[in-house]
């Protein structure tokens, strides 16, 4: 009897277990099987099981190796710098300013997160290529201009990718300080600490878990960024800004290699695996 009411319970989650089954573990686990195939597009009747060959390969091959060195500085200074710091600082700043200033600031910032990866990768591109925005205002500041895309494509991106995903950080730590007790910051500062004192000692503190939060979602989303990249410089000049989504990518679909580009995929899911492990540690520790 107590069995049949335990399945009962579970009853209504079948059709959702079922979909999750059907649409998520079942492309996911199709996936891993490719991963160990050397299946192709073009020119192959049948895939063959060829083991640990692809991953073998990625580890072998300067390209992949360049293409993980690029995500992990695309990473650190569009997100765990970039993203990060600029939206602590703007909501720090907003919790202080007037509510118009909060109110424009915070539509212009917003603005910039809700538009299309590609419309903003365009946007950007007119901003960074030679005859663009930035380029303008350097020569009516008789400042020397250059090719950024071609010069510091990395950098290019990255800063691309901050001004688009700035927002989502600030939110979050609007709501994480809106949450510290007034009653707190107001006697620290009767106790004379400043404003940098008061934000290591006790604003970091009492939001650590925000911050962990906010780095853990904003690096696996940077880590999945292709479209924008795509947009202003394709990986280029040559492979000078090709991040593991635009290697795979390349090596699926543009060379037809589609269990070598599956492999990386499963290789870019487990980095991202590992920085999420490293943040799910740091939550658990206690303040």
């Amino acid at each position: 009897m107590r069995a049949r009411r335990r399945a009962a319970r579970f009853l209504p989650l079948t059709p959702a277990v079922v979909l999750l089954l059907l649409f998520l573990a079942g492309p996911i686990a199709y996936c891993v099987y490719i991963a160990f195939t050397d299946l192709q597009l073009t020119g192959q009747a049948h895939s063959s099981f060829v083991g640990l060959a692809n991953f073998r390969r990625a580890f072998r091959d300067d390209a992949f190796l360049n293409a993980v060195w690029l995500t992990l500085v695309f990473t650190v200074l569009s997100s765990l710098v970039g993203q990060n710091t600029l939206g602590l600082a703007l909501a720090a700043l907003m919790k202080r300013a007037s509510k118009p200033v909060r109110t424009f600031t915070g539509g212009v910032v917003i603005t910039a997160w809700v538009l299309p990866e590609v419309v903003a990768g365009f946007l950007l591109y007119a901003f960074f290529r030679r005859e663009g925005t930035l380029n303008a205002v350097l020569g009516w500041l008789h400042l020397p201009r250059q090719n950024w895309l071609f010069t510091l494509p990395v950098l290019a991106v990255s800063f691309a990718n901050v001004w688009r995903g700035t927002a989502f950080s600030m939110l979050v730590y609007s709501a994480a300080l809106d949450g510290i007790p007034a009653e707190i910051t107001e006697a620290a500062e009767v106790d004379g600490a400043g404003g940098w004192r008061r934000m290591w000692h006790i604003t970091l503190p009492m939001i650590r878990r925000s911050i962990g939060t906010n780095l853990m979602l904003n690096t696996l989303q940077t880590l999945s960024v292709f479209g924008l990249i795509w947009v202003m410089t394709r990986g280029g000049p040559g492979d000078r800004s090709q991040t593991l989504p635009l290697f795979m990518y390349e090596q699926a679909f543009q060379n037809s290699m589609i269990g070598y580009g599956t492999a990386v995929a499963l290789l870019l899911l487990l980095v991202g695996s590992l920085f999420s492990a490293v943040y799910l540690r740091l939550l658990r520790t206690e303040v």
